[in-house]
């Protein structure tokens, strides 16, 4: 499938974005601590899922989940997160990105609640048994946790959460309209000449 050109007017200057924007009032500006405080550590000791991104030394970007029991990403110290890397479809995209570039951004969520908690930070593979064993976290690994380094810790605003009404079931589709997901990965791989 070839991309047609959008030939559409593009902002490519921060000056104009900003004036696009406005300025962030003060409180937006200087939300982000630098350190896990105890409100950061009770939100994460709540969330069962986080969102992880990455990208590579080129630049090319990956997000992906991370769920698991609530409380899985464990605080080791006020500057320092780690959560344990199960396994999966083994492509292991965002380990791969940490390795050639190590920074991330996390997104925590807690059911129920439209605030989220961003951290950003930089992240390192551990594969040291006896670390891995002290965290306590049942269920298998691949025999890697990975470390954050954090660097930035913020709430986010409700915004987005409650625009798209996501913790209200009246919102959502109904499951005979939902799209299949095995059909999609065949569809998929059929466009790749594999079926």
């Amino acid at each position: 499938m070839k991309k047609k050109a959008l030939n559409l007017p593009l902002v490519t200057d921060a000056e104009e974005l900003q004036n696009m924007v406005g300025e962030p009032h003060e409180h937006v500006r200087n939300k982000a601590i630098s350190f896990v405080d105890s409100h950061v550590q009770n939100f994460i000791s709540l969330s069962p899922l986080f969102f992880l991104s990455t990208s590579d030394r080129e630049g090319k970007s990956d997000a992906s989940p991370r769920g698991d029991g609530a409380g899985f990403v464990k605080v080791i110290d006020p500057y320092r997160l780690v959560y344990p890397e199960r396994p999966g479809n083994r492509r292991i995209d965002s380990l791969l990105n940490i390795l050639s570039n190590p920074g991330v951004g996390m997104i925590f969520l807690i059911p129920g609640l439209n605030e989220v908690l961003r951290i950003n930070g930089t992240a390192s593979i551990t594969k040291d048994e006896e670390f891995i064993a002290s965290m306590g976290w049942s269920g298998k690994t691949i025999g890697a946790a990975v470390i954050v380094d954090v660097e930035e810790c913020f709430i986010h605003c409700p915004r987005a959460f409650k625009q798209a009404g996501l913790w209200s079931s009246e919102t959502w589709v109904d499951k005979e309209s939902l799209p299949s997901t095995s059909e999609m990965f065949r569809a998929h791989l059929q466009i790749n000449g594999l079926l």
